[in-house]
């Protein structure tokens, strides 16, 4: 049985990202078979959302291949690239509950050889945190901002830093939250000017694009 997957290849040298596989909606027969095809060519890739579970279930050649990390459910197949621009992003997270989100977006700055901080659990409900780190953070020239529920620290962090500012909402929080459909809400509807948003929990998404920007 074939996965009909098709990969692309070229994707590192037509876009700057190379040939990435989300793993989520997919069987362990059909990303061990990806890996075999990826492998066989001796292409780099990475795979995001493959749970721990799944992990586990592949032959032990593939997770034998694999640079795994389960936070961030996340994996690179090859050789990681020196690190460039350490201090050219930085990556904040509102609480603890995000850091799966933040883990997938500095996984996948790694996985693309770029460096970056990472300032944690620094939400607004304890605003003299994120005030403690402005500084620091408004050293970078991108930020990558990490935050559920009312999705406040977008705003803030906006309206504190000399950077590009890219929201991540994620779907932490309780009843009206709804799957952090507010969090992403308040980044579309913020009144500080600079932010650009992702889709919710998507980590590789704000890498993407924080690779793309850097590159002007």
């Amino acid at each position: 049985m074939t996965t009909g997957f098709v990969g692309d290849w070229n994707r590192q040298a037509r876009t700057g990202i190379a040939e990435a596989v989300f793993c989520q909606s997919k069987s362990t027969a059909q990303i061990a078979d990806i890996l075999g095809e990826a492998t066989n060519g001796q292409h780099r890739m990475l795979f995001t959302r493959l749970s721990a579970e799944k992990f586990a279930d592949l032959p032990d050649s593939a997770r034998d291949a694999l640079n795994y990390e389960p936070v961030s459910q996340t994996a690179f197949l090859g050789a990681i690239s020196p690190v460039s621009q350490p201090n050219a992003i930085c990556i904040v997270s509102a609480g603890t509950s995000d850091d799966a989100v933040a883990r997938e977006a500095q996984r996948t700055l790694e996985f693309m050889g770029q460096g970056a901080s990472m300032v944690r659990d620094v939400g607004v409900a304890g605003l003299w945190r994120l005030m403690e780190r402005a500084e620091f953070i408004g050293q970078h020239r991108i930020v990558i901002a990490v935050a559920g529920m009312e999705g406040a620290l977008f705003s803030v962090i906006a309206g504190l830093v000399n950077a590009l500012v890219i929201a991540v909402p994620t779907s932490v929080g309780y009843g009206v939250g709804q799957g952090g459909a507010t969090a992403l809400h308040s980044a579309l509807a913020s009144c500080s000017p600079g932010i650009v948003t992702v889709n919710i929990d998507n980590g590789f998404g704000a890498a993407c694009a924080a690779m793309k920007a850097l590159r002007l």
